[in-house]
């Protein structure tokens, strides 16, 4: 009896072993995280938790989602707001497009798409009441909101991208909201969130098996769809089908906790990314001052054939948990997820 209770017990402590282990490796918990880049901070923008943001490159100016991250889900009504920011004025004049917005908005993931010279914008939004999609017109300087999107099956979004005025992909990150699947989903790394499809009219499901679906963006150019699997330290490709369902192509490890992507007019990933998940986990729940952040390129030529250049690591004493880099011209404009400021970099050429 005693031999099997000995053997019980270090089966288990083996198993223990293991899960610790697996999951320090997993999220980058040993990895050392040096300051590098080789340009220069432009400017500082006060807006606080920048944790989205896409820019027009024929017109100059950037689109920010900002709103207060400390607490999510948000326990009280929030007002965050979307901002325009100009990139060909050196001085980075903001304008607040949501000012006149009488709800709660704490916008996250963001899309927009041109059509003549109208902008369709779409935030997604977290309130105590639950998520929605918020859906505006954009012309000029000019914000109207049109129309509130829900569904059941929006159980956690996180970003979105517009494919047209009707069309668009949404991630959810989660699984399992709340409770011990969610604690396991997060610790364990387990591939059970989503892509949807909206078509105008239904949502589907399009993508699953998921190690926390972040960031997505289309390239129209290539009939490419890139989904950030942070979790998993992926980016997944899929090509497009007609009916908006998605072919899996490949993972394209990337070796950080990649986040929000944007592509630039030659087809380039840029990523923010979290370097140590612990960290982040620890940080976003106010129990950590600072985590690291990571701005990752990726040159992506097809299956098999793509390039990751790391372009800035820090130890989050100049920026804490980036989302996002937005490549405009010379400039890379910064989002992260609760510092009361984003940065716009100047790499050197």
């Amino acid at each position: 009896m005693k031999r099997v209770i000995k053997r019980t017990t270090l089966v288990l402590l083996v198993v223990i072993i293991a899960f610790v282990a697996h999951i320090l490796i997993s999220t980058g918990f040993f990895r050392t995280v040096e300051n590098k880049f080789e340009g220069t901070v432009l400017k500082k923008i006060p807006i606080p938790g920048a944790e989205d943001i896409t820019v027009s490159p024929s017109e100059g100016f950037a689109l920010i989602s900002s709103t207060n991250r400390e607490i999510y889900p948000p326990v009280k009504e929030e007002k965050g707001g979307l901002y325009l920011m100009d990139l060909k004025n050196k001085n980075f004049n903001l304008t607040h497009l949501t000012a006149s917005f009488d709800q709660s908005f704490a916008p996250h993931g963001i899309s927009m798409i041109k059509k003549d010279s109208i902008y369709k914008v779409m935030a997604i939004n977290h309130t105590p009441k639950g998520h929605s999609i918020e859906v505006f017109t954009m012309n000029g300087k000019n914000l109207v909101h049109e129309k509130t999107l829900t569904h059941p099956s929006l159980i956690s979004p996180n970003d979105l991208v517009l494919i047209d005025e009707h069309r668009f992909y949404v991630t959810n990150d989660h699984g399992y909201t709340k409770g011990i699947g969610k604690i396991l989903e997060e610790y364990l790394g387990l591939s059970i969130s989503n892509v949807l499809y909206y078509d105008g009219e239904n949502y589907t499901e399009v993508a699953d098996g998921i190690a926390y679906a972040n960031g997505i963006n289309f390239d129209p150019k290539r009939n490419l769809l890139f989904v950030a699997s942070p979790r998993g330290f992926l980016v997944k490709v899929y090509s497009k089908n007609i009916d908006g369902s998605l072919e899996f192509i490949e993972d394209i490890p990337c070796g950080t906790g990649v986040d929000n992507i944007e592509i630039d007019t030659d087809g380039n990933l840029w990523i923010g990314a979290h370097p140590n998940l612990l960290r982040f986990g620890s940080y976003a729940k106010g129990k950590e001052d600072t985590t690291p952040s990571e701005i990752i390129k990726i040159t992506y030529n097809g299956k098999n054939d793509y390039d990751i250049e790391h372009i800035y690591t820090n130890d989050g004493t100049e920026m804490s948990g980036s989302t996002i880099a937005a490549p405009f011209e010379d400039l890379i404009v910064t989002g992260n997820v609760m510092d009361d400021k984003f940065l716009i970099l100047k790499p050197e050429k």
